[in-house]
């Protein structure tokens, strides 16, 4: 099967014979080992003969062996290629501070950061390190100096990672998902030593994006961790792709955009997080929207359809629901 806009679609057959040995086609020795021998599933890039990168996670399924495989571009998209508002340009140039870009799995975080990324490395002279499980998109050569360490072949982990790179003499770091209190600790302490931190969250919106990290860290530090974050953050864009119905095709972007402005800082710190909706709606010239604020002007553009708007106003009206019931 593969998916195409979102939407599986039946691509041939292939008997268990057939997907076994394509599978095993592309591992090395010691995934081999860790696969077949140790049972282990797999996450992995992978470059072909032509030069295409793919990520590939490789599994165990009924006896089996089975390999989700994402195709990714070549070439890192500019902001301006993704139809980008120009306030993630403005987060980009940023230099110290947290920002977040969130969204389900296949979502598009990836792709996003590696613009932010890539604009930072065409206009500033500086040194950026990246964390990634694995690498998905490698930077051409601009004005700044990027190392990219990839998780199991040149670190075993998010936290050895982070413990070393204050040592790497960096000024931008990227870390590819803030998982677990630690790796969050100590993307925030990067962030206070005068760093610019970006990372990822699997998060809905804005709002769900602070409760989680806080709820991802033991009670009796939450109040400190709460404070940390209302003091770093510059900003959190929460993306999730819809479909497009004008000559382009495909899928865009449908964005909320929280900006770190003082009285953003001022509700995270005192905990009213189920206000943060009401101020992206009316924080527009500050470059702030709320999800439903992106569709609604998608819609009128006429690049996704009223029905998409439709469908996904009820999926956000059920999620804010939630939101304020937990925060209550």
């Amino acid at each position: 099967m593969i998916r195409i806009n979102g939407e599986l679609v039946k691509y041939g057959e292939r008997d268990d014979v057939g997907v076994n040995r394509l599978i095993h086609s592309f591992l090395t020795a010691e995934q081999e080992k860790q696969f077949s021998t140790e049972g282990k599933d797999l996450d992995f890039s992978f470059e072909s003969s032509d030069g295409s990168v793919q990520r590939v996670n490789v599994f165990h399924q009924n006896g089996r062996a089975a390999a989700a495989i994402r195709l990714l571009n070549t070439k890192v998209p500019t902001l301006a290629e993704l139809e980008m508002p120009p306030v993630l340009g403005e987060l980009a140039s940023k230099r110290k501070g947290l920002v977040l870009v969130t969204g389900a799995t296949g979502s598009g975080k990836t792709t996003t950061l590696s613009a932010m990324i890539d604009a930072i490395n065409k206009s500033r002279a500086c040194h950026i390190v990246t964390v990634e499980d694995p690498i998905e998109y490698r930077y051409e050569r601009g004005k700044a100096i990027i190392h990219q360490r990839e998780l199991g072949r040149d670190v075993p982990d998010f936290r050895t990672a982070l413990r070393s790179v204050l040592r790497e003499d960096p000024d931008v770091i990227l870390i590819g998902e803030m998982r677990d209190f630690e790796t969050i600790s100590l993307a925030l302490t990067a962030a206070e030593t005068g760093h610019l931190v970006l990372s990822t969250l699997h998060t809905a919106s804005a709002a769900q994006t602070i409760d989680r990290i806080i709820d991802e860290c033991p009670v009796d530090v939450r109040d400190q961790v709460r404070m940390q974050v209302a003091n770093l953050l510059q900003g959190i864009i929460a993306q999730t792709l819809v479909p497009r119905i004008d000559d382009k095709g495909g899928r865009t972007a449908a964005l909320e955009i929280l900006v770190g402005t003082d009285a953003v800082k001022n509700m995270i710190r005192t905990n009213k997080i189920a206000q943060l909706p009401t101020v992206m709606q009316t924080s527009g010239k500050q470059g702030m929207c709320t999800l439903t604020d992106s569709l609604t002007r998608l819609t009128k553009e006429g690049i996704i359809s009223y029905d998409t708007l439709m469908r996904l106003s009820a999926d956000i009206a059920e999620m804010e629901s939630s939101t304020n019931a937990a925060n209550a």
